[in-house]
């Protein structure tokens, strides 16, 4: 009889429009295991102080929403308007709102057969013994290009320039943000999607992964 796997838990960080959703999501099809994005918890934050007409800054707002949150009621679409993506990292910074989040992701990453998250403190705070962990990463003007192709299709008015300016100065709040901030894991895997194709990048991911599952087998 061979011997039990551990739980494959994959985490999988990075900043905004770096593939690393596309990638996560491909992983979890891959090996079978559940995923989360935790990007959407905090929009869905977010959206719910917007629409109760406070200030993403009110981080006592932010908090009483994320205490009540119920992921299963999150409007997917209305989550990822500019405003509400601007408004997200915004709330994310509040130390109120990561500590009310924070039992419900790392509960997730607990799961018996293991699970696959993404998000910006997967691999430091939610799940920092995860056996895989990839930092996920491309140029800001890349990501920018993702992300207004994303915008256009959706029938958003935007332009290249202000999507550029926000990925910038998104990726500066979540850096210097002083709870959980933006950072790759000593032990994490970067994977630079710049130049990559979705196949390419989610080919290299899986070897990560599996190069990962050895170490610990």
């Amino acid at each position: 009889m061979s011997p039990l796997r551990p739980p494959l838990v994959i985490a999988v960080d990075g900043p905004a429009a770096s593939g690393k959703g596309t990638v996560a999501e491909g992983l979890a099809r891959h090996y079978g295991l559940p995923y989360l994005d935790t990007g959407t918890l905090y929009r869905a934050v977010a959206l719910g102080v917007l629409s109760a007409g406070r200030d993403p800054d009110d981080a006592e707002a932010a908090r009483r929403v994320a205490r009540l949150l119920d992921p299963r009621l999150t409007d997917p679409v209305a989550i990822r308007d500019p405003d509400v993506g601007a408004a997200a990292s915004v709330v994310a910074a509040h130390p109120p709102v990561r500590a009310a989040l924070l039992d419900l992701q790392t509960r997730f990453a607990q799961q018996p057969g293991g699970a696959v998250l993404d998000g910006r403190d997967i691999g430091t705070v939610i799940a920092p013994r995860a056996p895989a962990k990839l930092f996920v990463t491309a140029t800001p003007e890349a990501r920018a290009d993702r992300r207004f192709r994303q915008h256009l299709a959706a029938g958003r008015a935007v332009t290249l320039e202000g999507v550029l300016a926000d990925i910038l100065e998104r990726d500066a709040r979540d850096a210097g943000r002083g709870a959980a901030p933006l950072a790759r894991a000593d032990d994490a895997v970067l994977l630079d999607t710049t130049h990559l194709t979705i196949e390419a990048a989610a080919d290299a991911a899986r070897r990560i992964v599996e190069a990962a599952r050895d170490r610990v087998r």
